[in-house]
């Protein structure tokens, strides 16, 4: 069914300036998703591969949503910028084989499949939250920066609900609600970094320009926390 994700991001990639090409990459990731937790018996959250195919699908579906915003809805550089993002990350998960093993014993729990959802759902806010930082800074219309804080706000909420999740997780598999882990350490420096970018907005306009620049440095802190620690580093979140 791989080829369901060729399909996906060719609609990504080429076709995303029109909303139904962009829905129809979104329903085709969506049905393979859907179809190997089927033949897997749980949710496809494990490895690289599948994590990325959701991470792709969590920023397509939720840049469909925000392109429906009045600010947004007739700049389709949005969806074009959020659709190459999603083909990148579809793109990257394609070249890692998908893991068919049944879900270890530690991870079988409603818990960690809540905790990896939200945190995916978050990581996929901040990265729409860069693109509109990005577009007030090359536009300086302040209204792009109003949609960013309220991705921001969402995202960092998911985010929160994700760690509490995880913590409840942790507790059932290691007796622990907090380990010093890197994942973790770095799960925390993400936490306060989209809490400090929060609280700026909210001084008013004259920090509008450092606030944007800190949207556009979260998504890389986001992605470290992600992919960086994972594949660098040693702890229970490792690949």
């Amino acid at each position: 069914m791989s080829w369901l994700l060729v399909f996906s991001f060719v609609c990504y990639c080429f076709g995303s300036a029109w909303r139904l090409v962009f829905a129809a990459g979104c329903a085709a990731q969506s049905v393979y998703l859907l179809q190997r937790s089927l033949s897997l018996g749980r949710l496809p959250l494990l490895g690289p591969h599948d994590t990325l195919t959701f991470f792709a699908l969590s920023i397509a579906v939720l840049a469909l949503i925000t392109s429906f915003s009045p600010t947004v809805r007739k700049a389709r550089w949005f969806t074009v910028s959020s659709g190459i993002s999603a083909a990148l990350f579809t793109l990257i998960a394609l070249g890692f084989k998908p893991l068919n093993m049944p879900l270890p014993q530690i991870l079988d729990t409603l818990w960690f499949e809540l905790h990896v959802v939200l945190a995916f759902f978050s990581y996929a806010l901040f990265v729409l939250g860069g693109l509109l930082c990005a577009a007030f800074l090359i536009r300086d219309e302040r209204a792009w920066l109003d949609v960013q804080f309220k991705t921001a706000m969402v995202g960092w909420s998911f985010f929160s609900a994700s760690m509490v999740a995880g913590g409840i997780w942790g507790y059932y598999a290691w007796g622990t609600y907090w380990l010093w882990t890197p994942k973790e350490l770095w799960t925390s420096i993400l936490w306060l970094f989209y809490a400090l970018l929060l609280h700026l907005r909210l001084k008013g306009a004259r920090w509008d320009r450092a606030t944007a620049w800190l949207g556009i440095a979260g998504m890389f802190v986001m992605l470290f926390t992600y992919l960086g620690v994972s594949m660098l580093m040693k702890s229970s979140h490792s690949f």
